[in-house]
């Protein structure tokens, strides 16, 4: 079998969320892709049985050798690391695409989450949970027998069993977001209580690229006073939206016309536990 011009249409929405989800990054997921659909091009076709499989497994290997070579940037990198943030149109099912970026596991929680797991541990879960693949499929996608990857999938998904309790319901999150910002708008100390955890942690992304708090800060009084720090001395030109990011409502704000920053979520039982503010503008998608 050969690869065609219809493979690539079918199979792109795939390789492409598979991609993003391990490497938390647009940019890599679709080079990586495209290196993928150039390597297949370029294969006799006698040497490829199976195209999904061989896809994936190309495009999973990929990104494990990218995850491994970038440690050490990850490490440099300047202040907390947030997944880069994909915005989406709200979704509606029409486009058979849709279908994989609908699946789990793409919030920036879940991600970030992600960046506690080892990079095999990591393409077993998302192979496994997200993407619905059998055992025997993935043991040859990353070429381990089907006995260590069920031992991989269940040591992974105790280092991230909290995020499990994490709120998916888009609308229901957007009332929630809708409630907190009115309540901070109007300084409602009791009512940011009820929406926001004592414990509520903010990552706050810059990158070394504009000013950002360089650690992340924990308790709901300092999140808080520095958002209200960041808010008190905006042009009068900023104005944010409640836009799809990452199948999640998030506030994307805007200053000067441009995109400044995104403000995601982590919701669970009805409050915000985690903040993620995103400005580093190598992040920040261009619309």
């Amino acid at each position: 079998m050969q690869i065609s011009n219809e493979d690539y249409q079918q199979y792109k929405p795939l390789l492409f969320s598979i991609g993003y989800r391990m490497l938390g990054s647009i940019a890599d997921a679709e080079d990586i892709v495209q290196e993928t659909f150039l390597k297949a091009y370029q294969m006799d076709e006698q040497k490829i049985d199976n195209k999904k499989a061989y896809l994936c497994k190309v495009v999973t290997n990929r990104c494990l050798d990218e995850l491994k070579s970038a440690r050490h940037r990850r490490e440099q990198y300047v202040g907390p690391w947030n997944p880069e943030p994909l915005l989406l149109e709200k979704l509606d099912g029409s486009d058979p695409s849709e279908m994989v970026l609908q699946k789990e596991g793409l919030s920036i929680a879940y991600l970030r989450m992600m960046e506690h797991l080892a990079p095999d541990e990591r393409a077993v879960l998302l192979l496994r949970e997200v993407f619905d693949f059998s055992y025997s499929e993935i043991a040859i996608i990353i070429e381990k027998k089907e006995e260590n990857c069920r031992k991989v999938l269940s040591r992974a998904k105790q280092r991230i069993s909290r995020i499990e309790d994490e709120s998916l319901d888009y609308e229901r999150n957007k009332s929630l977001i809708h409630r907190f910002i009115q309540a901070f708008q109007m300084q409602k100390t009791e009512d940011l209580l009820e929406l926001i955890s004592e414990n509520v942690t903010l990552y706050s992304d810059g990158g070394g690229k504009v000013k950002a708090a360089l650690r992340p800060i924990v308790s709901l009084s300092n999140v808080l006073a520095l958002l209200y720090g960041v808010t008190k001395n905006v042009p009068n030109d900023f104005y944010f939206e409640i836009r799809n990011v990452n199948n999640q409502p998030a506030i994307v704000v805007f200053l000067n016309g441009t995109l400044h920053s995104i403000l995601s979520f982590y919701i669970c039982n009805d409050k915000i536990n985690e903040m993620y503010l995103t400005m580093n503008p190598d992040k920040l998608p261009i619309r």
